[in-house]
């Protein structure tokens, strides 16, 4: 895990609202892997709302306030 104790949306790395960027810092992983994840999931399993899991991590996790 990197330094930072909290998830939060990537500023920098950011493709609609940060949350796979946000997420790939965290673990310290390629957020080209983490979106492309993410997309697979959500549109491979009929029981994974992806959208809808997005918008709510897109509300919950707050922004990172520096680049």
């Amino acid at each position: 895990m990197s330094t930072s104790t909290r998830m939060r949306r990537s500023v920098a790395d950011r493709m609609i609202g940060g949350v796979c960027g946000g997420i790939a810092e965290y673990f310290d992983w390629d957020p080209t892997m983490v979106r492309v994840g993410y997309v697979l999931l959500a549109f491979l399993s009929a029981a994974f709302p992806g959208f809808l899991v997005y918008l709510v991590l897109w509300a919950v996790i707050p922004e990172r306030e520096y680049y």
